[in-house]
C-alpha cells in the first residue's frame, strides 16, 4: 500500500496557524508514528470538502496533521464551545475555523460560512457523523447531511479520508491519554465521492440522503482497508438505538441506570 509523501504548504499560515503548528506538531511527532496513504488525492489548491470518520477527541489534531503535511490548511467545522475557551478560542477563531451550533436554530450559520470558505478556495473539513461515532466497534455511523449540502451547493469535490489510531491514544470519552508506547496513526485518502448525477437537482431530503449515504459508504470502505474487523452490514443509527446525538453516551447510560435503580427502591 503506497505511503504518501508530505507536500509543501503553498498558503500563508498567519499567526494563528503558525501558533497551532508550533504547539501541536512537536508532541504529535514525539508521541505518534504516521502512516499517511494517498495524500496526493487531496487537491493541492481550490475549494474542497474533506470528510472523515470521528473516533476520538484527539483525532482533530492528528487529522489536521495529515492535511497540513499534504499542503493544505484545514478549516474545521468545530462545535461552538471550542471558540469560548480562553486564549485557545481566539486562536481557533483567527485560524479560520468555523463554529457549529449543534442542535440549535443557529446551525444554518455554519453552513453559510462553510459555503463561503469553499467558494474562497479553502479546504473545509466536516465530520459527517457530527460527533464521535456511537458504533460499538467504532465504525462510521449514520451521517448528517451537512457535508453533502455544502458540496452540492458549491460544486466542490468531496474527498473522503479514513483515520484510525487516535482512539488508541484516547478512547472515546476517556479522560486519560495513553501516550506510550507511541501509537501509529493511519490516514487513507480516497477518490472524490461521485455526486455528479445529483448536481443541479433541488436539495430535497431524498437527494441529500443519497449523497450522504455515498459519503459514508466511501469512508467505511476506506476504513475497512486500514483497520482490522469487518464493518457492520447495517450502519449504526443513534436515533433508532435511543442514544442522544451529543454528549457522553456512557454517562447517559449510567444516568438512566441510576434513575431506574432509584425508582425501584
Amino acid at each position: 500500500m503506497p505511503v504518501a509523501k508530505a507536500r509543501k504548504l503553498q498558503q500563508k499560515r498567519g499567526w494563528a496557524f503558525a501558533t497551532c503548528v508550533a504547539l501541536v506538531k512537536p508532541p504529535l511527532l514525539a508521541f505518534t508514528k504516521r502512516r499517511w496513504i494517498d495524500g496526493h488525492k487531496l487537491p493541492e489548491t481550490g475549494g474542497c470538502v474533506v470528510v472523515s470518520n470521528h473516533i476520538s477527541h484527539v483525532d482533530p489534531f492528528t487529522f489536521a496533521h495529515f492535511i497540513y503535511d499534504n499542503g493544505r490548511l484545514p478549516r474545521f467545522l468545530a462545535k461552538n464551545e471550542v471558540f469560548h475557551v480562553p486564549v485557545g478560542g481566539r486562536i481557533v477563531k483567527n485560524a479560520g475555523q468555523i463554529p457549529v451550533y449543534r442542535l440549535s436554530a443557529d446551525a444554518a450559520n455554519a453552513f453559510s460560512a462553510a459555503v463561503a470558505a469553499v467558494d474562497e478556495g479553502e479546504c473545509v473539513v466536516v465530520y459527517p457523523e457530527g460527533t464521535i461515532t456511537r458504533d460499538p466497534d467504532l465504525w462510521p455511523m449514520t451521517g448528517k447531511t451537512g457535508a453533502a449540502r455544502i458540496a452540492l451547493t458549491t460544486g466542490a469535490p468531496v474527498i473522503p479520508i479514513a483515520q484510525w489510531g487516535a482512539n488508541d491514544i484516547l478512547a472515546p470519552y476517556a479522560k486519560k491519554p495513553k501516550l506510550l508506547p507511541r501509537k501509529t496513526i493511519t490516514m487513507k485518502a480516497g477518490d472524490p465521492v461521485d455526486l455528479e448525477d445529483l448536481q443541479g437537482q433541488p436539495l430535497t431530503p431524498e437527494v441529500l440522503r443519497v449523497a450522504t449515504d455515498r459519503i459514508m459508504d466511501a469512508l467505511t470502505a476506506l476504513l475497512d482497508d486500514i483497520r482490522e474487523g469487518d464493518p457492520p452490514t447495517t450502519r449504526f443509527d443513534p436515533r433508532k438505538a435511543g442514544v442522544r446525538e451529543i454528549g457522553n453516551p456512557h454517562e447517559q447510560a449510567r444516568r438512566r441506570q441510576r434513575n431506574r435503580t432509584g425508582r425501584d427502591t
